[in-house]
């Protein structure tokens, strides 16, 4: 069964945003399931604002990787790339110099099971977000897509 894409009202800094997290993606997989995934991280990207890349610091850069970062870079949006499993931060954060070939921007190394760099994170994101009208309609609410390979853990912003 394929994996629906996951939607969370969140605030940050006063600003209503909508997280929308993906399943993942496998870019080359024949795999139906794994395709019918990439289908919704495809139609999360589409629907978003601002685009949140989650790598795993402890594997490095891996191929999959550089095919997800071209894949997003396509889409001409911002992308906040996210470096997780930071858990041992300060001798971890070191190994995120290697996300910088990937070619979108500065790396963010985090500890989602710790809390460590998230706030981070979340600057980032606001940062990126179209300037606030005097009143946000709910219609018009900022979406972030959430987009890792198939095996990342998940970010919580709780």
């Amino acid at each position: 069964m394929t994996r629906d894409r996951i939607y969370a009202e969140t605030n940050w800094r006063g600003r209503d945003f909508t997280l929308i997290d993906t399943g993942g993606i496998e870019p080359d997989s024949e795999d139906i399931i794994l395709s019918q995934m990439r289908e919704q991280a495809n139609l999360a990207i589409a629907m978003a604002d601002v685009i949140l890349f989650l790598t795993d610091i402890r594997q490095g850069v891996t191929a999959a990787d550089r095919e997800i970062a071209l894949m997003l870079k396509k889409s001409k949006k911002p992308i906040v790339l996210v470096c997780n499993k930071a858990d041992n931060f300060e001798k971890d954060k070191q190994e995120a110099y290697e996300f910088y070939n990937l070619g979108i921007g500065d790396p963010y190394p985090i500890s989602a099971s710790n809390a460590i760099g998230v706030g981070d994170v979340l600057d980032k994101i606001y940062e990126s977000f179209p300037p606030k009208t005097e009143k946000e309609e709910e219609n018009n609410v900022i979406k972030v897509a959430v987009i890792r390979k198939t095996k990342c853990r998940k970010i919580f912003f709780n």
